[in-house]
């Protein structure tokens, strides 16, 4: 197992990529390299970052890769806005998204804040 995987804040990213990719399934086929892939990359790139973070000799190093996921969340609520106006998600999808990327990023903020401060933080 690697460490990263004992981490809540990458097991909720992993479901939060879930979550994106069953709601881009009924998107328009002509959406495909469009909305739908920057949707899904975005997603994909949380839990990405937090495992290569995880990696990273320092704890100053991780918190950045941490930061950059955090941004990621913030790039999926933002097309989430999109998919809604164009009516590729409901309003249950859309506060779905909206409501586990506030979670996620606590949860990031959380991480990082914890990195940058405390000496003995180990996965």
């Amino acid at each position: 197992m690697f460490n990263f995987e004992k981490l809540d804040v990458w097991q909720k990213a992993i479901d939060f990529a879930d979550l994106v990719y069953n709601d881009t399934r009924g998107f328009p086929s002509e959406e495909r390299f469009g909305l739908t892939n920057q949707f899904r990359r975005a997603a994909v790139s949380i839990s990405s970052n937090l495992a290569e973070g995880s990696s990273r000799s320092s704890r100053t190093d991780f918190a950045r890769f941490a930061e950059i996921a955090a941004g990621s969340v913030f790039e999926v609520v933002s097309q989430a806005f999109i998919a809604r106006r164009q009516n590729f998600l409901g309003e249950e999808q859309f506060a779905r998204i909206y409501t586990d990327g506030e979670e996620l990023s606590r949860m990031l903020s959380g991480l990082r804040r914890s990195l940058l401060s405390s000496p003995n933080f180990q996965l």
